[in-house]
């Protein structure tokens, strides 16, 4: 994939997901494309994909906007920083305001998404809802495990 096509794909991913279409969205990714979401989880498939853009993101959130910046493209990998806003729809942080920068990894084949990865630091969104520490600590501590459990980070820790 070139520059160009990926600003396209990137383009049409962010815009798909500001929306709420998780149709459009679902169709950035091979079929069976797999969104891995530091919140979220990994969902695997186009399906799953959508219901998890329109009804966990959307679900939780209003006002929802996600762009991405400075793309790098290496043939079948991608690289993009991200911003992203939301206004929660969750009761106890509903109407808080929140923004976010990530780093998105893309494994790409065919002009489409087979894996996506991000990077974000979610204890700036939580400290932006007003979680209090002791859940913030939970979290960080679960998303630690994540990490740590991941087959790639397995074999870097045994180098």
């Amino acid at each position: 994939m070139n520059s160009a096509e990926f600003i396209r794909l990137l383009d049409r991913f962010a815009d798909a997901a500001s929306r709420g279409d998780g149709k459009a969205f679902a169709a950035c990714f091979t079929e069976d494309g797999v969104y891995h979401d530091y919140i979220y989880g990994p969902h695997t498939g186009r399906e799953a994909i959508a219901d998890m853009l329109v009804n966990l993101f959307h679900r939780d959130a209003t006002a929802y906007d996600w762009r991405m910046f400075d793309p790098v493209v290496n043939g079948d990998i991608g690289y993009a920083w991200s911003l992203s806003k939301f206004t929660s729809t969750i009761p106890q942080f509903k109407g808080k305001d929140v923004v976010i920068d990530g780093m998105s990894r893309f494994v790409l084949k065919d002009g489409l998404i087979a894996e996506y990865r991000e990077s974000v630091n979610g204890g700036v969104a939580m400290v932006q809802l007003g979680v209090e520490a002791p859940r913030i600590e939970k979290v960080l501590k679960r998303w630690a495990g994540w990490l740590r459990e991941r087959p790639e980070v397995k074999a870097y820790l045994k180098r």
